[in-house]
Parts: C-alpha cells; sequence; structure tokens
C-alpha cells in the first residue's frame, strides 16, 4: 500500500484543525493563563522599577541598604498611574498588615516634602525590616507565594517553607473538606447507582426506557432550578418534612438544608447520572447467562453477585466514581445555596478571590491545587483500568 501523499495528509490536517483550535482555544489557554496567574507577581516591578534592581542584591536578612530606601522613595514620586499605586499597597498590605495606612501616609508625606526625606520620620514602621522584606519580595516577576498560601504555607524570613498559625487561613481545611464532601457525594451515587443501574440494564422495553428516562431528565433541567428545587424540598416545611410529619415518622421538621447532609442529598441527585450510565453501559456488555450459570454450579444469588457481577461491573463503577468525584470537587451554586457556613468548598474561596478581592493569584493557585488534583486522579483511574481485576 502506497504510503499517504503530501495533499491527502493536509486534508487529514484540516479536518482535525477546527477540534484542536477548539481546544487550544477553550482548554489549553485558559488552563494556562489559570496556571500563569498562579505565579505571575508583576505589580511590584512595574510599580518599583528601580527599588527591584537594588532588592535583587539584597540578602533579605542584614538591614535594608539605603540605596534601597533611596530608590523606594524615587519609585513613588514617579508613579502617576493610580490604579498601579493602588495595585502595589494592596499586594504589599497581602504580605505585611499595616501597609495600606503606611502607603497613604508616605505618599502625603513625599507630596509636601520634594526633597530627601526620613521614612523613619514619617511612620516608626519604616524602620521595621520586615516592610522593607515585603518590598524586597514584591519586585519578583513570579513568585511561589499564592501557591503556598494555598495550602497554608508562606515563607519566613530566612526564606524557608513553614505552616501559617493556626487560625491566619483556613484553605487547607477547606480543601480538606471540599475532598469529604466530594467523596461522600460519590459514594451516595455509587450505592444508589449501582442497584439502579442493574434494574435497567436486567430489564427491556419501555420500562428500560422509563429507568432511563427518569435518569437523564435532570440533565436537561438547569443546574441552578434543580438547586432551588431542592432548596424548597429540603426547608422545614418543605415537602419531605411534611410528608414525613403526615406519616407519624417524625414529630419535628428534621433539618435538611443549611447543613452537610442537605448538600450531599441535592449533589448526588444532580450527579447522579454520570454513575448510572457508565456502570449501566459496562453491564449491557455482560452475557446474561453468567448468572445462571454460577446459580448451577451452586452459589446463592449474593455470592453469584459478589464473585461474578460485581467484578465484572466495577469497571463501570470506577468510571461513574471518577466523574462524580471530579465534578463535585468544583460545585459552587448547590454548596452555596443549600449548605451553611462549614459546608462551602473551595469554589466558593476561589470565587471570593476573584470577585471579591480581585485577588487572581490566589484564586488561581486554588485553581491549580483542583487540577492537580484532578489529575491526580485521572492518573489513579489509569492504574485502575490497567488493572486485569478491573479491566476483563
Amino acid at each position: 500500500m502506497s504510503e499517504p501523499t503530501l495533499t491527502a495528509r493536509l486534508g487529514a490536517l484540516a479536518l482535525v484543525a477546527p477540534l484542536a483550535l477548539f481546544l487550544a482555544l477553550f482548554f489549553v489557554w485558559p488552563l494556562a493563563s489559570m496556571l500563569r496567574q498562579s505565579v505571575l507577581d508583576p505589580v511590584g516591578s512595574q510599580a518599583f522599577p528601580a527599588t527591584a534592581k537594588i532588592a535583587s542584591a539584597w540578602d533579605r536578612r542584614s538591614d535594608p541598604p539605603d540605596a534601597l530606601k533611596r530608590a523606594f522613595v524615587d519609585d513613588l514620586r514617579a508613579i502617576e498611574d493610580q490604579q498601579l499605586l493602588g495595585d502595589a499597597t494592596r499586594r504589599l498590605n497581602s504580605a505585611q498588615n499595616g501597609f495600606r495606612t503606611l502607603m497613604s501616609r508616605t505618599v502625603r508625606a513625599l507630596a509636601d516634602e520634594p526633597g530627601p526625606i526620613d521614612l523613619v520620620a514619617v511612620d516608626k514602621r519604616w524602620a521595621d525590616s520586615r516592610f522593607w522584606r515585603a518590598i524586597a519580595d514584591s519586585t519578583h516577576l513570579y513568585t511561589d507565594r499564592y501557591l503556598l498560601a494555598a495550602v497554608d504555607h508562606a515563607r519566613n524570613p530566612a526564606g524557608d517553607v513553614e505552616s501559617l498559625p493556626a487560625g491566619e487561613s483556613a484553605n487547607r481545611v477547606i480543601l480538606m473538606r471540599t475532598l469529604g464532601i466530594g467523596a461522600l457525594v460519590t459514594l451516595a451515587c455509587a450505592l444508589i447507582g449501582l442497584p439502579y443501574a442493574m434494574l435497567a440494564a436486567s430489564v427491556e422495553g419501555w420500562k428500560r426506557q422509563l429507568l432511563l428516562a427518569a435518569v437523564l431528565l435532570p440533565l436537561w433541567t438547569s443546574l441552578l432550578v434543580r438547586t432551588a428545587a431542592w432548596f424548597i424540598l429540603l426547608q422545614e416545611k418543605g415537602l419531605i418534612n411534611e410528608t414525613l410529619m403526615a406519616l407519624g415518622l417524625v414529630a419535628s421538621p428534621l433539618p435538611l438544608i443549611f447543613n452537610r447532609l442537605g448538600v450531599v442529598i441535592a449533589m448526588t441527585h444532580v450527579l447522579l447520572p454520570f454513575m448510572v450510565l457508565p456502570i449501566y453501559s459496562v453491564l449491557l456488555s455482560i452475557p446474561r447467562n453468567l448468572m445462571p450459570a454460577a446459580a448451577s454450579l451452586g452459589a446463592p444469588p449474593w455470592r453469584a453477585f459478589l464473585r461474578v457481577l460485581l467484578p465484572l461491573s466495577l469497571r463501570g463503577v470506577v468510571s461513574g466514581s471518577l466523574l462524580v468525584f471530579m465534578s463535585a470537587i468544583g460545585y459552587y451554586i448547590t454548596p452555596a445555596l443549600i449548605g451553611g457556613a462549614q459546608d462551602q468548598m473551595i469554589s466558593s474561596v476561589i470565587a471570593f478571590y476573584a470577585i471579591g478581592s480581585a485577588n487572581w493569584g490566589m484564586a488561581g493557585a486554588l485553581g491549580a491545587i483542583l487540577l492537580v488534583a484532578t489529575l491526580a486522579l485521572y492518573a489513579v483511574y489509569g492504574r485502575l483500568s490497567s488493572d486485569p481485576v478491573v479491566s476483563r
């Protein structure tokens, strides 16, 4: 067979080009931008260019040199863009508390005194090396500060990485809470999805179509609408509590909303199709005569299920669990509406940094943490998929 001609190869590339362009624009570029934001810190070098040149030679352990102080004063006087000055002040204040008032007082003093100025006379905090270290650190174009802060770590004055004091940051706690809620939702979906998929695969005709439609119907409804519906159902006077009290099963309304239970219930309903469909597709490929064959050999139904059907369907369970867990750890609307203050997930923190405080570095760093967790899950899934026990 002759090799493809150049025209055929170009034609094949032209067919693939739209897909490659779509992936580059809507997946690769946003992910690369997020990762770049998590390590990019250009404000200091843009606002204080002369300071950045001198700060590169300072060891951060000795007292700040006079040349550094003079360069900083010159940079402050040269700034004409008030937006840039405000961004630089917010960046410094996030690294060292007190910079907001210190900078405003210093800028006013420089405006009143055009000549040389004693910064310590303006404010005694300029004698503290911590403020000068914060200025010097802010002049680096790239930093690991945001990535370390995303897991509640920071660099000490000596440059070593150490944990932040208890109560100063809760990113790690919220991240672990996110993984915990994702695991609970995944477990709930697996416990409900496996029997449901087995039931759907065991029937035929309109019964199967009805069961599948019941699973697919939520996918045709907006996520916000489904969450709002659960908000109404889970209230103290909602349909669920009213039904339980009418049947005499409970004497008072159950706390089903603004807590972890409500979040898990709502998220399980939303993500259940992503568990049922992979298991259902795997069950359809399993020969139906295996369970009767196991029974003919003397295996009771529970043993036949554990030794035959469950191992063969495990590939679908793993695939569904991966889809559910990766979707769950990125949820924002459902925990925000259904959960309480102790049920907010890492996506709420990302939204706060991106929208509330315009701290794109922290938002990108937390997003990078989620990306790494997702890639790790893909690696685990690939390892499990290559296991002969799972893949056979």
